[in-house]
C-alpha cells in the first residue's frame, strides 16, 4: 500500500483530529506544529501565539481511497476558513485556517479546491486560508493523542468537537471508516 501525508491546520487541533479519524482511508492523525520560528515549540510556548505556528494535524492516509482534494473538502467543510487567526473562542495565530502541501502537486490542488469552495459560496465571504509550504513538522505532546476519544465528556469535547464529528458524519457518510464486527 502507497501512504500519502497531508498537514493542515483548521484551529485546534483535537477537533481536526476527531473530524479526519472518521474517514475511510485514513490510517492516521498526528497533532502537531508548523509554520513558526521555535524549534520543537511546546504547547504552552504555541498557545502564546508567539512563536508563529499553527496548531496542526498531519494525516496519514491511503490515496488509493480518498484524495488530497476530498481531505480539504472535509477540511473545508468542518472549520471556519474566513476567520483570520480565530476558531469560534479560539483567537490567536496559532488557530489560523492553514494548508501546508508538502508537493507542488499538493500545492496546486489546494488552490484548485479553495477555488471551488470559493466559486460555489459555500461560508458567503472569502477564504483566509493561508497556504505555506511545509518546512518541518513537530509533533505535539503525546498527551493530544486522541484526545476526543479520550475525553468525550469533557466540556470542550461535548460543546465544540462533538458537533464537527456529527457533521462529518452526516454530510460525508460516502466517505466513513467502514465498522468491522
Amino acid at each position: 500500500m502507497t501512504t500519502a501525508t497531508a498537514v493542515l491546520g483548521g484551529g485546534c487541533f483535537w477537533c481536526t483530529e476527531a473530524v479526519f479519524l472518521e474517514l475511510d482511508g485514513v490510517l492516521g492523525v498526528k497533532s502537531g506544529y508548523a509554520g513558526g520560528t521555535v524549534v520543537n515549540p511546546t504547547y504552552e510556548q504555541v498557545c502564546t501565539g508567539r512563536t508563529g505556528h499553527s496548531e496542526v494535524i498531519r494525516i496519514t492516509y491511503d490515496p488509493a481511497v480518498i484524495s488530497y482534494a476530498d481531505l480539504l473538502r472535509v477540511f473545508f467543510a468542518t472549520h471556519d476558513p474566513t476567520t483570520l487567526n480565530r476558531q469560534g473562542n479560539d483567537v490567536g495565530t496559532q488557530y489560523r485556517s492553514s494548508i501546508f502541501p508538502e508537493t507542488e502537486e499538493q500545492t496546486r490542488i489546494a488552490r484548485e479546491v479553495m477555488a471551488e469552495i470559493e466559486g460555489r459560496g459555500i461560508w458567503g465571504r472569502p477564504l483566509v486560508t493561508t497556504i505555506e509550504p511545509l518546512t518541518v513538522f513537530y509533533p505535539a505532546e503525546t498527551y493530544h493523542d486522541d484526545y476526543y476519544a479520550r475525553n468525550p465528556n469533557a466540556g470542550y469535547c461535548r460543546v465544540i468537537v462533538a458537533p464537527k464529528v456529527a457533521k462529518v458524519r452526516k454530510e460525508f457518510t460516502d466517505r466513513l471508516r467502514r465498522k468491522t464486527a
